[in-house]
């Protein structure tokens, strides 16, 4: 049996690990818990559970019993896999080993400490590691054909219920996922002026919209596009940080962007000293002149 398991949440999360599992240096599988086809990342064998949705996290014990045989349990670096792999982890007595982004060895990894202003090394003593990863770090891996596919059973037995589930409107990619994405700030004010000029914008460049953590405690935003180190975190190839001044833990979760475009009236604002370009503006002014040169 192969030694890694990757847990993917939803189809395009086995594609985001590919680069990890391709280069870790071992055969892996591929557990699908939602969705039908899993994506060519070279996989031994692709395990695929057909649920309709993520089941809740007090479910884990379902996914922990098929992860029998493995020396290593890994998945993308999700608001569902933070809460997930956890629970599994203790099901199984494993070590937990968060967000991290190189591997040195089977047991040894490392991950950003102090909000990204550190890197840690850190090694394993322990028969089973669940990790989540950090996918920007590995690259994109190559297509590959996948072995065969086996259907298994998930149970959704849980002490939770859900009371409502919904999706996000529009069709902008997902934050995690995105190759572009456009944050906004508190100097957005409201609701109707972010989707205006922070949507507006995102739409323009096929990318997604993201806020920081006041935007998000204003109601400017809602919850799931806070991107920082209590959000999201994202690694685009180009990130316009828009009415953003650039506190640690927002920088925390844009620090793998490749590009980073400040907009902002504060030219000492701390996040010019991280960014690959800086405009000293008022974005009320430099979004809409910027969108209406894109669409020219």
């Amino acid at each position: 049996m192969s030694k890694t398991l990757i847990i993917a949440f939803q189809p395009s999360e086995a594609e985001t690990m590919r680069g990890f599992a391709q280069s870790f240096g071992e055969g892996f599988d591929v557990l699908l818990v939602t969705g039908g086809d899993c994506p060519a990342v070279g996989a031994g064998k692709v395990l695929t559970g057909g649920l309709p949705s993520t089941p809740p996290a007090d479910s884990a014990a379902s996914i922990a019993s098929l992860c029998a045989g493995y020396s290593h349990i890994a998945a993308a670096s999700t608001m569902r896999a933070k809460d997930i792999l956890p629970r599994i982890a203790a099901r199984l007595d494993a070590a937990m080993v968060s967000d991290i982004v190189s591997v040195d060895s089977e047991s040894v990894f490392s991950r950003p400490t102090a909000a990204g202003a550190a890197i840690a090394t850190v090694e394993v003593d322990a028969a089973l590691t669940v990790l989540t990863v950090r996918p920007a770090g590995f690259g994109a891996g190559e297509e590959r054909p996948n072995g065969p596919s086996e259907a298994v059973t998930i149970s959704t037995d849980s002490k939770t219920e859900r009371i409502k589930e919904a999706e996000a409107a529009g069709a902008r990619p997902d934050l995690t996922q995105a190759k572009v994405v456009i944050s906004g700030g508190r100097p957005l004010k409201d609701a109707e002026t972010y989707e205006k000029l922070i949507g507006g914008l995102a739409d323009i460049l096929g990318g997604a919209a993201g806020a920081t953590r006041a935007a998000v405690d204003l109601g400017i935003a809602a919850n799931d596009l806070q991107v920082g180190q209590t959000g999201k975190v994202v690694a685009p190839d180009l990130y316009i940080a828009a009415g953003i001044s650039g506190s640690t833990q927002h920088m925390a979760g844009i620090k793998d962007s490749k590009v980073i475009v400040a907009i902002n009236t504060d030219g000492d604002a701390p996040i010019f000293e991280s960014a690959d370009f800086g405009l000293v503006m008022d974005l009320y002014e430099a979004i809409p002149q910027l969108a209406e040169k894109l669409k020219s």
